[in-house]
């Protein structure tokens, strides 16, 4: 049975729905306003879903308000019950943005079919039970979901540019190194390496403006480079710097869109000593400039 399409707002929403394909769907809520805003969409058994709250934070309320859980800025959610049916109720907190994909069983099983084992609710012994998961947004999905706010192409490729980000997003959600493996791999039970790998994320983030070098990083966590290096790429799926970039330049385009600072304002802080080297590596990974991507938003 297909998802319903009855959408109710108690207040006035900002609610588009895509149709992806048979069975696939993207919904995408909007509350720019100062009140908490209200929406229901029946959802039936047969679909996955996947919450992502980009930005403020949102409610989800099941059983008839018997029971809430809270889905923050920068986090998702991941749904599904064959046993029952998950309605999607909402409770969307002002300044709040969310985007959901839902997708059928039958068509997400199709995608990952040779690998079932590797998506852990979809093996044998376990695609038959509900599953709930939360988890955080990683600077590169979190990419994904504002190119879909914030379209501003021609309508006519709408569809195939929302079908591409969908599939894209569906990607980095499941994304982990082949070596990621804990039983494979023996970084990763080390626990004491995983605190460091953690802390080492934590001071790029923290100076991102002035990282230290990587054999700075190393010795202030204690690692050696090589360790460092693979322990980085085996839990976050990306080298340091690399990880640094996207982290920067997601910064970057927040403060924009902010409107608080300009694009000489913006560079500096996240670490660019010249305007152009900002502007270069902004619309190297947005396809745009920092001037045409605020432009777009107003």
């Amino acid at each position: 049975m297909e998802a319903k399409n009855n959408i109710e707002s108690v207040a006035r929403s900002s609610f588009e729905e895509t149709k992806i394909d048979d069975g696939f769907l993207i919904l995408m809520y909007k509350n720019d306003g100062a009140t908490v805003e209200r929406i229901a969409k029946a959802i039936d058994s047969t679909f996955i879903q996947f919450h992502f709250c980009v930005k403020g934070t949102t409610t989800f309320v099941f059983n008839e308000g018997r029971y809430t859980l809270d889905i923050h800025e920068e986090n998702s959610l991941l749904l599904y019950n064959r046993q029952r049916e998950l309605p999607i109720n909402l409770e969307v907190n002002p300044n709040s943005w969310i985007v959901s994909v839902l997708i059928s069983i039958k068509k997400f099983h199709g995608l990952f079919s040779q690998e079932a084992d590797y998506i852990s609710f979809l093996n044998s012994e376990n695609k038959d039970k509900k599953y709930y998961k939360d988890g955080v947004i990683s600077p590169s999905m979190a990419i994904v979901l504002n190119q879909l706010l914030n379209f501003s192409l021609n309508t006519s490729i709408k569809s195939l540019y929302f079908k591409g980000k969908a599939y894209e997003l569906l990607s980095l959600y499941f994304n982990r190194s082949e070596d990621a493996n804990v039983e494979q791999c023996p970084f990763l039970v080390d626990e004491a390496n995983v605190i460091k790998i953690r802390k080492a994320k934590d001071i790029i983030v923290a100076r991102m403006a002035e990282p230290p070098s990587l054999q700075e990083l190393a010795d202030e966590i204690g690692l050696n480079i090589k360790k460092l290096k693979e322990g980085f790429k085996q839990i976050y799926g990306d080298s340091v710097f690399s990880f640094l970039l996207d982290y920067k330049l997601e910064v970057a385009r927040k403060l924009l869109a902010s409107g608080e600072n300009n694009v000489n304002e913006v560079g500096l802080k996240v670490g660019y000593s010249t305007s152009s080297h900002f502007i270069a590596a902004f619309k190297k990974k947005y396809g745009t400039t920092p001037k045409k991507y605020v432009m777009s938003l107003n």
